[in-house]
């Protein structure tokens, strides 16, 4: 009898949890009656009234939802962590918790796990978002794609089912600052990408800031890519060569009596250029070793204040 195990990270969602929690029991209609099902809603620290929505939810079912109650917020990463460390399901689901993911969809998924494929992906082909979203989000994945993970689709993925193998590897990792669901990816196991369109959120208001999507864009590449580091190598060495080739010219003009040892403007606009470069290649080098000592630390990645099951 299969188990599967649906994560959800939860912040600032009371408004979305009763409307979710129908549609996730509606959704279990379209499935074999041999299937069960366990949800694992994760708060992720929220400061409305999201546990109590998810607390209800389990009194309600009291034998399918387990609230996992986190200390205090640590990003939605963390929290799917969080889910997928207390998941027994012998496959998971992650899903937001504001229905811009379709939950049927996961009837495609779970077929295609049976038929072998431990991971299976909701591709977003479209999303109902704006301009500036969908600009943001596109280069975000097109950069990863091309520096860090090949595998990953066009237009990325946030949606996924998983089999409990690659599950109990991302737990066993345990890697901070990173995309916990591309390290899915990472782990090169053969994935089936289902497109459909991202629909746009209409309840509540999305906690997901530009200030977060930075970090998520500086921590995917720092996770997955030594790109950033070649960029200094390469830039470092074409700017050498620009300034022996300037230093021949120089000597060139000054030999034949072109120009004179002035030049202080010139001078100036060189330091200051390569004095640039180099603060942004200690900046660079500073995110790669600030983790390195996150990781030798070994702080938790989060901390689980109560379990409600």
């Amino acid at each position: 009898m299969p188990k599967i195990s649906i994560i959800i990270p939860c912040y600032f969602n009371e408004e979305n949890i009763p409307i979710t929690k129908e549609r996730l029991l509606n959704n279990e209609l379209l499935f074999d009656n041999d299937v069960t099902f366990e949800y694992v809603m994760v708060d992720d620290g929220s400061k409305d009234n999201t546990l109590a929505e998810l607390i209800q939810f389990k009194n309600e079912q009291p034998n399918k939802v387990k609230v996992i109650q986190l200390a205090g917020n640590v990003g939605s990463y963390n929290a799917i962590l969080a889910g997928m460390a207390y998941a027994t399901g012998d496959c998971c689901v992650v899903i937001a918790a504001d229905l811009q993911d379709p939950p049927e969809l996961m009837v495609k998924m779970y077929e295609h796990w049976k038929n072998g494929i431990k991971l299976i992906v909701g591709n977003r082909a479209d999303r109902e978002e704006s301009f500036f979203q969908k600009a943001f989000s596109n280069t975000y994945h097109k950069l990863i794609q091309k520096f860090a993970l090949k595998n990953i689709p066009n237009g990325g993925f946030d949606y996924v089912f998983f089999d409990k193998q690659l599950k109990d590897e991302v737990v066993k990792i345990n890697e901070k600052n990173t995309n916990t669901l591309y390290l899915l990816a990472w782990l090169n196991y053969d994935m089936v990408c289902i497109p459909y369109t991202r629909v746009k959120r209409e309840v509540g208001k999305s906690r997901w800031t530009l200030q977060k999507k930075i970090k998520l864009f500086i921590d995917s590449f720092i996770s997955f890519s030594y790109a950033p580091l070649k960029f200094i190598s390469v830039t470092g060495i074409l700017l050498g060569i620009a300034a022996l080739l300037y230093s021949f010219f120089i000597i060139f003009m000054r030999l034949t009596g072109h120009i004179d040892t002035g030049g202080w403007s010139s001078l100036m606009v060189v330091i200051l250029f390569v004095s640039s470069f180099q603060m942004i290649g200690l900046g660079i080098i500073g995110e790669y070793v600030w983790r390195n000592l996150e990781a030798s630390r070994n702080r938790p990645v989060y901390v689980v204040e109560k379990v409600h099951e």
